[in-house]
């Protein structure tokens, strides 16, 4: 199949989707172009830890298709020209000013790759939507199209359900492929492509507007369980239950199911709180305010969620956290990525900061500058980096386990515990501590969901 595919953005929706796509289909020809130079520059270097994202798998198929059937370039218009395929994986944010502000879809960046698309194209081309974005979209790009084009045009929506630290082989082995549209031979083109690697009853054929949907609502369908599941490990503090055990028993149930319910400080990432201000917003907007407060719910539970951990912390260390220094275990929203986009570790490490704490913070992969970034604290001797992680508890009053890097659950306790100022406290977030090995060793483990005596 020899097909001629640009992919307008470089970053972690289009550079994993574009190579995997390259890999993954013999004969297309894919310019990934992006107006960073940084990035482009990034994605064209061979060394993997010089890639702009982390994701495990990635740079192996990288290194294969790269300057073969997939090109990373800064120049967009060239390469939209040439296309047969355009797709639109740049980043829509929530917007910080103006009408919508807080809750409403920035799209700005859709709009400027829309109107980049009508200056530049040429011939029958078809433009895909890849992007998370808000119901109707597609009108707005419909819209430009015919205003600024005289080409002929067909516009799908096929949204990315890849989630970090397993975004390779969410695309490798999808659980479904959706292709919206109302052009069915534009359909059945992009159908095709994935038929390469992507059984026919996995690919899901609907409108566009539904497409345009599903996405949002997966990410809020999927946030709403870990909210409901971290209200009731607080519940299981209480009564005596244990979280690990409910979640099990409800779990069992074929109608719910295991995934999502292992509680923890809150979700993060990109998507899940940008998705679930983006459906208040358009509930609102089509007179639907119970179902935008339903969904505004589950962000109310989240910020609760981690504001809880911080005020655990600070009873269990006398109420006062003035000077105090504390280990902070992980700082990305889970494990196997460099992403702390919206990260549960970015807000509790402002309030320990708040609280006068001094912390020491430690990741395998996020970088120091982007939790300088993340934090912008305003005493950065507040906060220290090590590299080696034995030594960060010298003279530390407790840790905080906030992702659950397997590096964290091969620690020297017996060590660690005669480094550490007692009584010494470790605050599991994520339930995945021995409390027999750390009792053993006099040190004082609090995690979230366990109903016992702490």
């Amino acid at each position: 199949m020899s097909y001629r595919i640009c992919c307008i953005g470089a970053g972690y929706v289009g550079g994993p989707s574009m190579i995997v796509m390259a890999d993954s289909c013999p004969g297309l020809q894919i310019h990934v172009v992006d107006h960073d130079k940084q990035r482009i520059d990034s994605w064209n270097n061979l060394i993997a830890k010089d890639l702009p994202i982390y994701e495990p798998g990635l740079d192996e198929i990288h290194k294969r298709v790269l300057g073969k059937s997939l090109f990373f370039s800064t120049d967009v218009e060239l390469y939209i020209k040439n296309a047969d395929m355009v797709f639109i994986t740049v980043n829509t944010p929530t917007k910080i000013n103006g009408h919508g502000a807080g809750e409403a879809a920035d799209l700005t960046n859709i709009e400027l790759a829309a109107r980049t698309i009508a200056e530049f194209v040429k011939g029958t081309t078809i433009v895909v939507e890849r992007s998370t974005i808000p119901v109707r979209t597609a009108d707005v790009l419909k819209r430009i199209f015919r205003k600024n084009s005289s080409e002929n045009i067909h516009i799908l929506s096929n949204p990315e359900f890849m989630a970090q630290g397993s975004a390779v082989q969410d695309l490798i082995s999808p659980d479904r492929v959706l292709i919206g549209g109302d052009d069915q031979r534009a359909i059945d083109e992009l159908a095709g492509i994935y038929q390469h690697w992507v059984p026919s009853e996995r690919i899901l054929r609907t409108n566009l507007w539904s497409a345009e949907l599903a996405k949002l609502t997966a990410n809020a369908f999927l946030a709403q369980r870990i909210s409901s599941v971290n209200t009731i490990a607080a519940l299981c503090e209480s009564s005596g239950a244990h979280i690990d055990e409910v979640a099990q028993a409800i779990g069992a149930d074929r109608r719910i199911g295991h995934h999502f319910l292992r509680a923890g400080p809150g979700f993060g990432g990109s998507c899940f709180r940008k998705d679930i201000l983006n459906l208040v917003y358009l509930s609102h907007y089509f007179g639907l305010p119970d179902v935008a407060y339903y969904w505004r719910s589950v962000l109310t539970i989240n910020d609760w969620t981690r504001a809880r951990i911080t005020e655990l912390i600070i009873n269990k260390l006398f109420s006062t956290l003035q000077g105090k220094k504390i280990v902070i275990l992980g700082f990305t929203f889970k494990p196997h990525t460099n992403d702390i986009r919206e990260s549960p570790a970015i807000y509790i490490c402002q309030d320990l900061l708040d609280e006068g704490a001094m912390l020491s913070i430690h990741d395998p992969m996020a970088t120091i500058e982007s939790i300088h970034q993340a934090l912008s604290w305003q005493s950065p001797s507040s906060v220290t980096f090590n590299q080696d992680l034995m030594s960060s508890f010298r003279e530390a009053d407790a840790a905080v386990l906030l992702t659950e890097w397997p590096i964290y659950l091969k620690l020297d306790w017996k060590l660690l515990s005669s480094y550490m100022r007692s009584p010494a406290w470790f605050f599991d977030t994520r339930n995945v501590l021995n409390r027999a090995e750390l009792e053993n060793y006099g040190l004082n483990l609090w995690s979230i969901g366990f109903g016992g005596i702490h």
